[in-house]
């Protein structure tokens, strides 16, 4: 199984760009199962018609371990299997607590293999690596961890700091940097910056996702690009960008060079 997490700053494009590689992996005959590990719990809204699923942490609540997966895991498009962690009543509790309780609770249930997933997506907000936040990277669940990132300096200094997560835990053999992805917000020296911060933590952009419309729209109907504008070009940037992740997760050679930049045509 193939164990992603994708990590990045609030309201950076995280969610959005992880729900459209969901399907795109979804199309390449993959089953694939995207957790959502925000405490906002809207990781797979556009997944599911944007209707909000119960989260993990919710139905735990109400029906401590005698839950069960189909209580837990909803199907959505392209027969993505969707999960939201949740989080706590704001003001009151852990925000992290969420993720534990859901991650614990899939494992203990044996959601990958029942489901024979082939891909697990974690969706985490990246604004803060601590406590359940960084479970995805310290405790085997993930093995590659992407970063999105736009060229603003709130969003990299937050990639930085999951980078920096990541390489903490890399000694007792948790998961690496697969990559950067950048959202672009064109902003002044925008790939500049992001190169920098690839060089600075030896890896490289594997993804550059230009600014469009068709996001937004796509949203309204609360759909992905990919089903709502198949046609169009950020549809194919999307499905470049999933077939990157997928070279990076099978690569068997050694550390990425400093700076590389994935340049697939998009056509």
């Amino acid at each position: 199984m193939i164990k992603i997490a994708v990590y990045g700053k609030g309201g950076i494009g995280k969610s959005t760009t992880v729900s459209n590689i969901s399907v795109a992996f979804a199309r390449k005959g993959l089953r694939v199962m995207q957790i959502g590990c925000d405490p906002k719990a809207d990781s797979t809204v556009n997944l599911t018609g944007g209707k909000s699923i119960d989260t993990v942490l919710s139905i735990i609540r109400t029906k401590g371990k005698s839950c069960t997966l189909d209580d837990l895991v909803k199907q959505g498009s392209e027969g993505v299997y969707c999960v939201e962690a949740g989080g706590p009543t704001p003001g009151l509790g852990c925000a992290g607590r969420g993720i534990i309780a859901a991650l614990e609770t899939l494992t203990e249930k044996k959601a990958f293999e029942t489901y024979n997933i082939d891909v697990a997506i974690y969706d985490v907000l990246g604004d803060v690596v601590c406590g359940g936040f960084a479970m995805p990277i310290r405790d085997g669940y993930a093995e590659q961890v992407f970063m999105i990132t736009s060229g603003e300096n709130m969003a990299i200094h937050a990639a930085a700091n999951i980078a920096m997560a990541v390489q903490n835990f890399a000694d007792r053999g948790y998961a690496q940097i697969g990559g950067i992805i950048l959202n672009r917000r064109n902003v002044p020296r925008e790939e500049e910056k992001v190169l920098e911060l690839a060089s600075d933590f030896n890896t490289k952009i594997i993804g550059s996702l230009n600014y469009d419309e068709c996001v937004h729209d796509a949203e309204e109907k609360h759909m992905t690009v990919l089903e709502a504008f198949p046609e169009s070009a950020m549809a194919k940037e999307y499905m470049t960008l999933a077939d990157n992740i997928l070279a990076v997760c099978k690569e068997t050679g050694g550390p990425h060079k400093n700076g590389d930049t994935y340049r697939t045509p998009l056509n």
